[in-house]
């Protein structure tokens, strides 16, 4: 494996080797973000708006997909929640069990790829994602599979970002806010950033008019109800949140 960012060379042909090396090499930086999220108020408003939308009586199994270090996982599993994160980097699955030991959580954490799940039918009662489907080759692929594992009448919440289109138009912020209040591409040099954009660029996803494709995308699988929020993450994430890449949330009912 390839711990240095110099010797990452983005190659479509390559490219979720490529994804792999690059995130098992941001780990660390990725980490302070997602604890600082954790432990303030962006942390307690991801909280509500979980929980607003998936009512613990009725969604209370759920699957984190690209959990990275655990965010989500930690924040609903506190709440009660039977938690399953999965993500295909190594690191990112044993810094999210370290964050569970640390907060106390009770989560169940596999190295797993979200394009190829390895559930059974109708597993969990609801799919959560957080800028993951971006950074997919498939993703119509993956939202196939998060279909199979919902039980009928489950619940799939994706939030995401057109960062792609945003690159395009030379148009993107890099939030940073210090190490203390780690934010964003915080920790990430020039370097990481380069290969972060290659990525962007590279998934064809990107070409995609998001998040209107997705809609078409989930109607056509067999989702049903399928809605699109604008404004919530907007609003949890305040100042910090990226106008040339607005995060939007997809509802989507199986």
């Amino acid at each position: 494996m390839v711990n240095n960012v110099e010797d990452i060379v983005i190659d479509k042909n390559t490219i979720e080797e490529d994804v792999l090396k690059y995130w098992t090499i941001r780990t660390p930086s990725f980490s302070k973000v997602r604890e600082n999220e954790l432990m303030g108020d962006i942390g307690k408003g991801w909280q509500f708006a979980l929980r607003s939308t998936l009512p613990f009586n009725r969604y209370r199994k759920i699957l984190d997909v690209g959990t990275g270090t655990g965010f989500f996982s930690v924040l609903l599993g506190r709440n009660g929640y039977k938690m399953t994160g999965i993500d295909i980097t190594p690191t990112m699955v044993e810094e999210a069990k370290r964050e569970a030991r640390k907060f106390k959580v009770k989560a169940n954490f596999l190295v797993m790829d979200a394009q190829k799940l390895e559930f059974e039918d109708g597993t969990f009662d609801a799919v959560i994602t957080r800028n993951l489907t971006w950074t997919l080759p498939d993703v119509e692929r993956a939202y196939k599979e998060w279909h199979r594992v919902l039980r009928p009448g489950g619940r799939l919440i994706n939030y995401d970002a057109n960062y792609a289109n945003a690159l395009r138009q030379g148009d993107v912020s890099r939030t940073k806010t210090g190490e203390k209040k780690a934010y964003g591409h915080e920790g990430v040099t020039d370097k990481m950033q380069q290969i972060n954009d290659e990525i962007t660029l590279s998934m064809s996803i990107g070409d995609k008019d998001r998040p209107s494709w997705d809609k078409e995308c989930l109607e056509e699988i067999g989702f049903k109800r399928v809605f699109i929020d604008m404004d919530e993450a907007e609003t949890i994430l305040g100042l910090k949140s990226d106008p040339a890449a607005p995060m939007f949330k997809i509802i989507a009912n199986k």
